[in-house]
């Protein structure tokens, strides 16, 4: 037997997720970030996972040391952790990763907290 399930309640747009999630990279010498990507979500466990996505994409990208930092964080269980708690305290956290030109800064943080 099939069944239905109601209709998500939808959420008013003018109102922004609770957690919002960013990622950008800083070229050195130049004025502007450029944007790598953004997401908002419901609860930091899904921000984290978007922060651990991001990460992995940008770790692909990397020559070999340069992605090490990344790809050790992606299995630091003890870091995410404290990422989660962070977030659900109401403060954000911030990841930053580098090579020869540029620094790529990913964050995620509770709607209403400075990044």
């Amino acid at each position: 037997m099939l069944t239905s399930t109601p209709p998500a309640t939808p959420r008013p747009e003018s109102q922004p997720l609770p957690y919002q999630c960013r990622a950008a990279a800083y070229p050195m010498n130049e004025a502007r970030s450029i944007p790598l990507g953004s997401h908002d979500t419901t609860s930091p466990r899904l921000a984290l996972r978007w922060l651990r996505e991001r990460t992995q994409h940008i770790t692909e990208q990397l020559d070999s040391a340069y992605a090490q930092p990344g790809l050790y964080w992606l299995t630091d269980e003890a870091e995410h952790e404290r990422a989660l708690a962070y977030m659900t305290s109401g403060t954000g956290y911030q990841l930053t990763l580098h090579d020869d030109s540029t620094r790529y800064v990913l964050l995620a943080y509770p709607a209403g907290a400075t990044p």
